[in-house]
């Protein structure tokens, strides 16, 4: 079987002296994807070239042929951005990775990976307004159907929602913006008993707080303009496979396959019959368990192009190298936050998994007990105008469209992210018109609450 550039270069992380010991998280973020040979730099290369030269005419035809290994163009793969995705692959416990020009980018590849014109999937939906954008609307435009259910809703609910053309199912470890905790476990049972893989956005939690493949998510993604990189610097994404669905079969890691399930031929043809843009070739035939990252990139990435540029990538894993750090003090300050705003009589209603009282308190303790992000929706007492007023009072928190990053920062999606949507959609989302997004970064957290209270007093 051949190996990709991205698969060799992990291949080789494990086999340095420093594996020899199981890493924890926070080692990994410094040191997984790239290891310093002798008299090397020690920080990741930016490999800031499109191209890439050889000699020998036929071993070029080789590379585009997926024959043989090597680097020759950045739209396809480049060293610098395959550390980075090596290194992500590493936290998340992958066993491949590929990182894209944005968070939005990972979600639709992700999908569109496995779905066609014709096909069908589920949703949660609770989930970031750009991506209710991207499955309600823009796919749809491709053939591709969708089905947002509460995550909330039984089993039978969820089962409903099934169809013979359905391929995967979707939702966030915590939402966005309304921080609901997405049970994982549950889902992945549901979708597993249907034939199909879990994919998981794992942006608020991180890695560093919750890894989905340990509760049988399949594939993963990520906006690494969040928390990964945590400053500010630098738009993308990644998508991660976990290698435990087996396409041919339609089933996880160790489960039989059910009498009368359908095969990857015929559920997964992208992945399980001939490529003739490449001769013939069936990805999980000759990449195994790389097969659905290989396809990703050999085919989605050749033909839409939505790749990093390196420098976003060197920025990226500068970003990294602290996220396990970063993420505990988000979660502090987060939670002494939440504990304010759950106590002032001005708030309404706080939604912070860290609260005994929250709803998703018994799910954020299963499934993030270290802490879950520094994210904090509420609602104050008033009207939608109250809200504005009181961010417009605010001193040192930054109104701004980011979140997740080591500035307090805040807005209205009702006002903001979540504008396009109508008030149903709106309401189907999660997103109640006096919602507020406060993204409790890494300052002082008296200076935090000092800034959140004198905009309290005037309104």
């Amino acid at each position: 079987m051949l190996l990709s550039p991205f698969l060799r270069i992990f291949a080789e992380f494990l086999k340095k002296k420093i594996m020899k010991k199981k890493l924890r998280q926070g080692s990994l973020c410094v040191h997984a994807g790239y290891r310093a040979k002798n008299g090397e730099p020690i920080e990741l290369p930016i490999i800031q070239s499109t191209t890439f030269k050889y000699d020998d005419s036929d071993e070029m035809a080789k590379l585009f042929d997926l024959e043989k290994e090597g680097y020759f163009y950045t739209r396809l793969q480049n060293p610098t951005n395959d550390a980075v995705a090596a290194k992500i692959a590493a936290l998340e416990g992958g066993v491949g990775a590929v990182l894209t020009s944005s968070g939005q980018a990972a979600n639709f590849y992700a999908i569109f990976n496995i779905c066609q014109a014709g096909d069908h999937f589920i949703t949660s939906n609770e989930i970031y307004g750009g991506t209710y954008n991207l499955f309600g609307v823009t796919l749809k435009k491709l053939g591709i159907d969708c089905t947002f259910i509460s995550q909330e809703a039984s089993d039978e609910e969820i089962q409903a929602a099934f169809r013979p053309n359905t391929k995967a199912v979707f939702g966030e470890t915590i939402s966005n913006p309304g921080c609901a905790v997405f049970d994982i476990e549950r889902f992945a049972r549901i979708a597993h008993s249907n034939g199909v893989p879990l994919i998981v956005d794992n942006t608020f939690a991180t890695p560093v707080n919750c890894r989905p493949f340990e509760w049988g998510a399949d594939i993963v993604t990520h906006s690494t303009t969040k928390y990964m990189d945590g400053m500010a610097t630098q738009v993308g994404g990644c998508v991660v496979d976990s290698g435990n669905f087996n396409w041919e079969t339609c089933t996880h890691e160790g489960a039989t396959v059910p009498d009368g399930s359908p095969l990857g031929i015929d559920r997964f043809p992208g992945l399980c019959t001939p490529d003739e843009s490449y001769h013939g070739l069936t990805y999980v035939k000759a990449f195994g368990k790389m097969g659905y990252t290989t396809k990703l990139v050999a085919q989605l990435m050749r033909d839409l192009g939505s790749i990093p540029a390196p420098q976003n990538s060197f920025l990226l894993n500068m970003g990294l190298q602290t996220l396990h750090l970063r993420m505990a003090q988000h979660c502090k300050n987060a939670q002494q936050v939440a504990q304010f705003l759950h106590d002032n009589d001005k708030v309404a209603w706080v939604h912070y998994c860290g609260l005994k009282d929250d709803p998703h308190y018994e799910l954020g303790q299963k499934y993030l007990p270290d802490g879950s992000c520094g994210v904090i929706a509420f609602g104050l007492k008033g009207t939608r105008e109250t809200a504005i007023k009181w961010m417009d009072s605010l001193e040192m928190i930054n109104i701004v469209t980011h979140v997740a990053d080591a500035r307090t920062c805040v807005l209205h999606p009702a006002s903001h992210t979540h504008r396009q949507l109508s008030d149903e959609q709106l309401r189907q989302a999660g997103v109640a018109p006096d919602l507020i997004r406060l993204s409790v970064g890494i300052e002082d957290v008296e200076d935090i609450l000092d800034d959140i209270k004198q905009a309290l007093d005037k309104i």
